[in-house]
């Protein structure tokens, strides 16, 4: 059976899971997903595998894109350290943090620098929300190159069909759909 990937040359890469995070998602809840994600961090932790923590982050707003929009986005109520990771996902002095100002992680970031510099091909996926910040990041990912693996249940969306559109349509298209488990499963094939 051919392994789904080199742990040497795979980062594992988190969208979005900072503590501004709402409680409407589905198909799993916020919970779920940073508890999924922090299993799959500690692990690639644990093979010395990098890990990107990407946040959104901005110190008064002016460098987020504001487009027209026919229905106005929702209102920004920002809590006090809403740009801060959660504290789940224990973040390690060798994570490296990447911030952006939308929804994609690769542009006006230095993702794609640090992963080729590693000598990166392969990203595993996940975070909030499947729709947005993931599969803008996925399509970014394919666009550069990187074969990927998304984590479907270390994701979420902020709605079940929004999640399932994405899963079905937009990432058998661009990578491969595992479980946290199958993911974590390949580490411990390497040392068997």
């Amino acid at each position: 059976m051919e392994k789904l990937f080199d742990p040497q040359k795979t980062a594992l890469v988190v969208i979005d899971l900072q503590k501004w995070l709402g409680n409407q998602y589905a198909p799993y809840s916020a919970e779920q997903v940073v508890s999924n994600a922090a299993v799959l961090a500690d692990a690639f932790r644990e093979q010395g595998s990098m890990v990107a923590l990407v946040r959104v982050s901005s110190k008064d707003l002016k460098d987020i894109p504001k487009p027209k929009l026919d229905t106005p986005a929702p209102a920004l109520n920002l809590p006090e350290g809403w740009d801060e990771i959660v504290p789940e996902m224990r973040v390690a002095a060798t994570d490296h943090i990447i911030t952006k100002k939308q929804w994609g992680a690769f542009y006006g970031t230095e993702l794609d620098l640090q992963l080729r510099r590693r000598e990166i091909d392969t990203l595993v996926l996940c975070g909030i929300a499947t729709g947005l910040g993931v599969d803008t990041t996925a399509r970014e990912a394919f666009m550069h190159g990187y074969q990927q693996i998304f984590a479907i249940d270390a994701m979420t969306g902020f709605s079940q069909a929004e999640h399932d559109y994405v899963k079905g349509h937009i990432f058998p298209r661009i990578g491969r759909t595992r479980t946290t488990q199958e993911i974590i499963s390949t580490f411990t094939e390497d040392r068997s």
